[in-house]
């Protein structure tokens, strides 16, 4: 491959390759620096590849993963507050944040149809959070093997080790996993159609301020959680009472911006401050089961909103059904570190 012809040879699987590096490190800002480590590494050893022995594909593969095992070293997993504390007993309980802890992030769903049947359910909020309870090279062998339909000859050879020792590394990932049991990827979930509409009611009984209306919208044991703070809520009425508390504390003039995450629907939530503008809040992720929301992971950190091509601010009569209807109001300023629900 000629280095004049780099860029526009690898430029078909940055997007890949950043889902490939979320899967590993649970975060989208990391993923984001290791495939720029990916193609920087991959420059540097172009003399070496041979295209006879692999595909470009699979070449970049095979350097990203091992990026990854590099940063992994020494790193403990990124987790979500359910799995690092017992729910809250009180909807009423102090929010103080936890920013030292390493919180799994969301991944921004891309609009290309070919990638997000390709990412289908690999991407899950809680299949990447019970991933974080493998060893990095557990980890690594799970997602080639499972995710990318490597054979093992070929996990082998990226990782630099035996077929064996690869069918036995993925034995234990799949049990560990089972022992963690991923219950929110075994939800029965509606059509995409039905989806739509209970995060279509959900945003306007949010904009609303429509209490009652929001709770209509969730299953009876929903869960709410809410990183960075290590705080989480189950119940119906655990969940109101925190709206209700969040309303009390910001105002009830709120935008809602729909999104999605990790193959699942999300928005970005906008609260009206004293310029009369709508400023970023949080990231909401949602997981839609019959029974209407059964999870809420709510992201306090403004910083992924650029992430996920949203405004820091909005305009109130921009945003129509959770969509905006005229030029965004970005804010000139960088995104604001991660607040708390009472600032």
């Amino acid at each position: 491959m000629d280095r004049d012809d780099f860029d526009q040879q690898v430029a078909p699987y940055r997007r890949e390759l950043l889902a490939h590096c979320y899967r590993m490190l649970g975060s989208v800002h990391d993923a984001e620096d290791l495939v720029q480590e990916t193609m920087l590494r991959a420059w540097r050893a172009i003399d070496s590849y041979d295209a006879d022995r692999a595909s470009l594909r699979t070449w970049l593969y095979r350097i990203a993963t091992n990026a990854c095992l590099t940063a992994l070293k020494g790193r403990g997993r990124r987790a979500l507050p359910s799995g690092l504390v017992g729910a809250a007993a009180d909807a009423q309980a102090p929010i103080e944040l936890a920013l030292d802890v390493p919180w799994l992030q969301p991944f921004p769903t891309g609009d290309d149809p070919a990638a997000a049947l390709a990412e289908r359910g690999s991407l899950r909020l809680a299949l990447v959070a019970a991933m974080q309870y493998l060893p990095a090279r557990q980890r690594a062998v799970l997602v080639l093997r499972d995710v990318l339909q490597w054979p093992a000859a070929d996990v082998a050879e990226a990782l630099e080790t035996t077929p064996a020792s690869v069918n036995s590394a993925l034995q234990r990932a799949r049990a560990r996993l089972a022992e963690v049991d991923v219950k929110e990827d075994e939800v029965d979930e509606p059509r995409d159609h039905e989806i739509r509409q209970v995060i279509d009611d959900y945003v306007r009984a949010f904009e609303a301020a429509d209490v009652d209306g929001i709770k209509r919208m969730l299953a009876e044991r929903v869960v709410l959680e809410m990183p960075p703070a290590p705080l989480w809520l189950v119940g119906r009425d655990a969940y109101a009472e925190f709206i209700e508390r969040v309303y009390a504390m910001r105002g009830p003039a709120w935008r809602m911006l729909t999104t999605g995450a990790n193959d699942q629907p999300a928005v970005g939530a906008y609260v009206r401050a004293d310029d009369g503008r709508y400023h970023a809040h949080t990231l909401q992720v949602f997981t839609v089961g019959k029974a209407g929301i059964t999870h809420n992971i709510t992201f306090f950190d403004q910083t992924l909103f650029e992430y996920f091509g949203l405004p820091l601010a909005v305009l109130g009569d921009e945003v129509v059904d959770g969509r905006l209807v005229g030029g965004s109001s970005r804010s000139d300023t960088s995104p604001a570190r991660p607040s708390s629900l009472a600032r």
